[in-house]
């Protein structure tokens, strides 16, 4: 039996003063990542999806909306797809900018392979394994969507595939509102597939 979970990551954020901005309340899509969401829910609509879940923050519950309006379902609640901690939440985060030019915040930036400055990546891949699993389970024999975010969806996606989870921001395959596709046979994962319905996206550009 195929399941098929679409791992989508948020469309475009308002953030006009460029800011990292985590898990911090308030931050809504842009006017370009709503028509982002929109295009998703156009490309998913031919699928068969029977179950939408989201994170529980507004960016990512904004982006699940008008995809589960368009099969006539609700949005469910996953904790476990939110966003990964971190410790410059709230500040302007760029290379030679902002919180990283202060001496006071090197020590959070000691161990990049855990990473030192946020939530391990290991207990980020291991809690949105957690929520796939929930998703396929609730989808058995069609497909689900579950919306997350940029960093928690590469390192499941690197986890998976059994590489190392530490990286280089800047390589991340994880545009916005892309959809990393987990097809599985049974409970077994069988394939990934990655597509860019709303387009291409600099993983460099930060804010988004």
């Amino acid at each position: 039996m195929t399941t098929i979970v679409h791992v989508l990551r948020h469309g475009e954020v308002h953030n006009p003063e460029g800011i990292l901005y985590g898990r911090l309340p308030g931050f809504r899509l842009s006017g370009r990542g709503q028509r982002q969401a929109l295009t998703v829910a156009e490309a998913l609509a031919g699928h068969q999806i029977v179950h939408v879940v989201a994170s529980p923050l507004q960016r990512a519950q904004e982006t699940a909306a008008p995809i589960a309006d368009a099969h006539r379902l609700d949005v469910a609640t996953d904790e476990r797809l939110i966003e990964a901690g971190n410790l410059f939440e709230g500040k302007r985060v760029a290379v030679g900018d902002g919180a990283l030019r202060q001496p006071r915040h090197w020590p959070k930036l000691v161990n990049p392979f855990k990473p030192s400055w946020g939530e391990p990546y290991i207990e980020i891949a291991h809690r949105m394994l957690g929520a796939i699993h929930r998703a396929r389970t609730e989808a058995e024999g069609f497909e689900a969507l579950c919306v997350s975010h940029q960093l928690p969806i590469w390192t499941l996606r690197r986890f998976l595939e059994r590489r190392v989870l530490w990286h280089d921001p800047r390589q991340r395959q994880c545009s916005l509102a892309s959809l990393t596709s987990l097809v599985f046979e049974g409970d077994r994962l069988d394939r990934i597939v990655y597509s860019e319905p709303a387009g291409y996206t600099d993983p460099k550009v930060t804010g988004a």
